[in-house]
């Protein structure tokens, strides 16, 4: 599913977006303020898959992008 991660440039929520198409990411606007003045966010992903010997291995963080090292500073 193309979802999205958008933070708002004028109040700095940070959201997702279900976006079919290109064309729709021009008609994004910011939930919580309305503002049409938002920036698409680089996704952080994380999988898990057993390796060969059966010891499982992850990645990824449960965060939704945020660039700190701590959810402390999270919203």
């Amino acid at each position: 599913m193309p979802i999205f991660e958008f933070r708002c440039k004028k109040c700095c929520y940070k959201f997702e977006e279900l976006v079919l198409k290109n064309s729709e990411l021009n008609d994004i606007k910011c939930p919580k303020c309305e503002s049409k003045e938002v920036e698409k966010l680089i996704s952080v992903f994380g999988f898990r898959s057993t390796g060969s010997n059966g010891e499982t291995v992850s990645a990824g963080s449960s965060c939704t992008g945020c660039q700190r090292t701590t959810c402390a500073g999270c919203k």
